[in-house]
């Protein structure tokens, strides 16, 4: 794929004939802050994580160096400058070892690169600025780097491997072209995350005023619902002990995002026991509690079976059926909202807490107490958040449009 306008080979060079490596540090995470300071650090974590493609200091959190640390005696050639690629040198994953942003905007501002970084300037103006940072996006490069990489557990890759690598890159004008295409394309996803973060963020306010009874529904006749009322959860539901006699070899794992989902496709690959017929069969619509404390999910996570007509479980894991006195889909958005944890971090033993599994007794976890409204205001409380969840799901796979949009590019803009 190419603009019709431009023509001829690209240019082909070795990364160390046209970059020269500039200084960097080795600070931890305990010598920088994000209050106050002189000079500002990049962490090769935050490039793994956070950092955009095009770094532009004035959209991105970026630490300070702690003011006990002396940066006196570092060479104004080893600050950072526009049109610098910075290298994460190291990573546990081979898709992200090297991973690098280019610096498109300082601000004026001192930035310094940091620990497990590598720090590359080009050595003359044959490219346009930001064309790098998607360069390094490309397949070809990326797979290059990839060979280069060593290590076993932790992956790594040096100065002299990375030189070796080959650019090749157009005449000046396409490359603005090229990079001009991708960072609208980036500007696109980031207003889309704006988007998905909006209505999440909309979510959770109606959420709490639905369970403060701030927000109230209204019946078709438009009078108001019965008062909501206590329950336990034995009252409205059973558990299920139903051992997999059938041998059902679609083991599921609870995912925060995924919910309960088989671990073939979640891992790709199953990281159960061979022998599976001991463990749990669920149904659709059964639920599974995970004991284990995971972010977003401080005292657990519950999850509904809606992917799978069946599927088998853990035996570590809480499983129950709800009976009719409930809507599902209810009780599916009152366990995202969190509503049942401090029931449950009131039965969760003191100091029981071991490799992030909670120890909660089979009885305790059944008697944890629950306000619930009428069935009828349930199902309408269920319909209304399911649209907001329907708005959100469908930001999200345009979203993943704009992403594998932004892979075809990269596949086939560059050579």
């Amino acid at each position: 794929m190419r603009f019709p306008d431009f023509h001829g080979e690209w240019e082909t060079k070795k990364l160390g004939e046209i970059m020269d490596f500039k200084v960097t540090n080795s600070l931890s995470r305990e010598n920088l802050n994000y209050e106050v300071g002189a000079v500002k650090n990049i962490h090769y974590g935050d490039i793994h994580t956070k950092f955009q493609t095009l770094f532009n200091i004035t959209n991105e959190i970026v630490p300070f160096i702690n003011d006990e640390i002396n940066v006196e005696r570092i060479s104004d050639e080893n600050y950072c400058r526009e049109g610098d690629i910075i290298f994460a040198d190291a990573s546990e994953d081979l898709n992200d070892v090297g991973k690098s942003i280019e610096i498109i905007n300082v601000n004026g501002e001192k930035l310094l690169s940091g620990l497990h970084t590598l720090l590359a300037r080009p050595k003359s103006n044959v490219f346009h600025l930001g064309f790098n940072g998607y360069l390094f996006k490309s397949n070809s490069l990326r797979t290059q780097i990839q060979k280069e990489s060593q290590g076993s557990k932790v992956l790594s890759i040096n100065i002299g491997r990375i030189s070796k690598i080959e650019l090749s890159f157009p005449n000046v004008q396409e490359q603005g072209r090229i990079t001009a295409l991708l960072s609208l394309l980036d500007e696109r996803m980031q207003t889309q995350n704006k988007i998905i973060e909006g209505l999440k963020s909309r979510k959770i306010i109606v959420l709490k005023q639905i369970f403060d009874q701030t927000l109230k529904f209204k019946n078709d006749e438009g009078n108001s619902y019965p008062d909501w009322t206590r329950k336990t959860l034995g009252d409205i539901s059973e558990r299920v002990v139903s051992k997999n006699k059938e041998d059902n070899k679609n083991v599921l794992t609870i995912s925060a995002q995924h919910g309960l989902i088989s671990q073939l496709e979640y891992f790709n690959k199953s990281v159960s026991a061979k022998d599976v017929t001991g463990y749990y069969l669920l149904k659709r619509d059964d639920f599974a509690y995970n004991k284990s404390y995971s972010a977003g999910y401080p005292m657990g996570a519950i999850k509904r079976l809606i992917r799978y007509d069946k599927g088998v479980v853990s035996t570590l894991y809480i499983c129950f059926r709800f009976n009719e006195l409930v809507s599902k889909t209810f009780m599916e958005q009152y366990f995202e909202a969190g509503l049942q944890n401090i029931e449950i971090e009131k039965i969760a033993q003191e100091g029981a807490r071991n490799h992030g599994l909670l120890n909660i007794g089979i009885s305790d976890f059944f008697n944890i107490s629950l306000i619930l409204p009428s069935f009828s205001e349930q199902k309408k409380i269920a319909d209304f958040l399911s649209v907001l969840d329907n708005s959100i799901s469908n930001e999200i796979t345009y979203l993943q449009k704009l992403e594998e949009q932004k892979k075809f590019f990269l596949r086939n803009l560059f050579v």
